[in-house]
């Protein structure tokens, strides 16, 4: 039985790197074909169909995403384009050849304004509360549209604060920001009231692939176990990290910014067809933070300008 062909746009990314490595380890069930820029050029998604046609996969998942949720406040019209109309044109090439699809969805695709200390399912109807969770909500809406009476399986997966190789992401920045507030004598200021589920970027890679061997189809919610506030999670990445601060918990508002993150956005994990249940967060970051510091370590240091003091 031959290898199964499976593209994974946004293959350069956090996620995309977790997938092509996972998709690796079993060069005899998969041939993962990594799908770039400037291939993947989401203000062309015509580009996507392209590449269908191109490559002729078995299997897509789409991991591509304009994630600067700041970004698309900003520019709402460029977010729809970006991750609601390329996701539609990608999904409707892949129903026109059948062909398997997953598609990468948000928490953000609720509003997180519920008060009951539920977790959302599936099944729960969406209200965004920002551009980017609009955009993406506009993306699950397409391709289900698309693959309404195909005979191929479509998976609509919602993750939530991903994480992982290679860094400069939440786990780094907090680091980065102990740093400063260290060197300037202060506490670090961390944010309370913002809840979510912090999943590690090769756990999910792992459950995707069991989505595509048991060619799952339907809405998923597939996250780490258990859920944090912004500065439970910054404090474990502290303690793994060995940083010892003081720490001072406020408001998200102490930052105003373009968008508007849900306070609240926590997703109940659904379970997945030939996977275990995503480990707790906490163990998971703890398992992470020693390899950020590694990879942090062994990058270049940046050579001061010329004609500076040394």
């Amino acid at each position: 039985m031959r290898a199964r062909r499976i593209a994974v746009s946004g293959a350069r990314g956090r996620l995309g790197r977790a997938l092509m490595t996972a998709l690796d380890k079993d060069r005899n069930a998969w041939l993962p074909i990594p799908w770039t820029r400037p291939d993947v050029d989401l203000d062309d998604p015509a580009g996507l169909a392209r590449l269908v046609e191109r490559d002729r996969p078995d299997a897509v998942i789409h991991a591509a995403a304009w994630t600067d949720v700041d970004g698309c406040a900003r520019e709402p019209a460029v977010a729809m384009r970006r991750n609601g109309a390329a996701t539609a044109a990608l999904a409707t090439a892949c129903a026109g050849r059948e062909v398997q699809l997953v598609v990468i969805s948000t928490n953000e695709v609720f509003d997180g304004l519920r008060t009951d200390g539920r977790g959302y399912r599936p099944l729960e109807e969406p209200a965004p509360g920002n551009p980017y969770g609009a955009s993406k909500l506009a993306g699950e809406v397409a391709a289900a549209e698309a693959y309404a009476g195909i005979d191929a399986p479509l998976a609509i997966v919602r993750t939530a604060w991903l994480y992982g190789p290679p860094g400069h992401d939440f786990p780094e920045r907090i680091l980065d920001a102990a740093v400063r507030a260290a060197a300037n004598g202060e506490a670090l200021r961390l944010v309370a009231d913002e809840h979510g589920n912090p999943t590690f970027a090769p756990d999910l890679a792992a459950a995707l692939v069991a989505i595509l061997a048991a060619s799952a189809a339907g809405t998923f919610h597939v996250v780490n176990e258990g859920s944090a506030s912004r500065a439970e999670w910054a404090r474990a990445i502290l303690e793994a990290a060995g940083v010892r601060l003081a720490t001072i918990d406020v408001p998200a508002a102490t930052w105003p910014r373009a968008s508007t993150p849900p306070p609240r956005a926590i997703l109940e994990p659904s379970p997945v067809a030939g996977a275990a249940p995503l480990r707790a967060w906490a163990s998971a970051t703890a398992a992470y933070v020693p390899e950020l510091l590694a990879i942090r370590a062994a990058r270049p240091v940046a050579a001061p300008p010329v004609g500076s003091a040394s």
